[in-house]
């Protein structure tokens, strides 16, 4: 499925069932893992549950199977993994502890920038 697909069903899915603040990172620069990830709050744990539930429906009723879902009811957090796309739902106070989108824009976008901040790491741990 192509990936603008892939994020259009997901987006829908979880404005179906009204998450909040959805907001899309492009991350293809930054991991091989996945090229886009969305982020979404829920009011509950259990509105988070039913968004995620609502992403894994949506994509199987696509032909298309989650590689993996990970958190539950009753969870801060419910990340659904559909390859391309990785959706992450979360409460607003998760969101706001783990700062994913903080996290993905403070990293390097390409791999040279990577490669010199691990040496400078290294350098840093090998003098203290």
């Amino acid at each position: 499925m192509h990936i603008d697909t892939l994020k259009n069903l997901a987006v829908d899915a979880l404005e179906e069932l009204k998450a909040r603040d959805i907001t899309q990172l492009d991350v293809a620069k930054l991991t091989e893992v996945t090229d886009l990830m969305l982020i979404a709050s829920g009011t509950s744990t259990r509105h988070v549950a039913a968004l995620a539930q609502n992403v894994v429906e949506k994509a199987k009723a696509a032909g298309l199977g989650p590689l993996g879902v990970e958190g539950g009811d009753n969870a801060d957090w419910v990340l659904v993994d559909l390859g391309d796309v990785v959706v992450h739902v979360m409460m607003p106070e998760a969101r706001t502890l783990y700062d994913l989108e903080r996290l993905w824009a403070d990293l390097p976008s390409d791999s040279g920038a990577i490669g010199e901040s691990l040496e400078r790491f290294q350098e840093r741990a090998s003098m203290s």
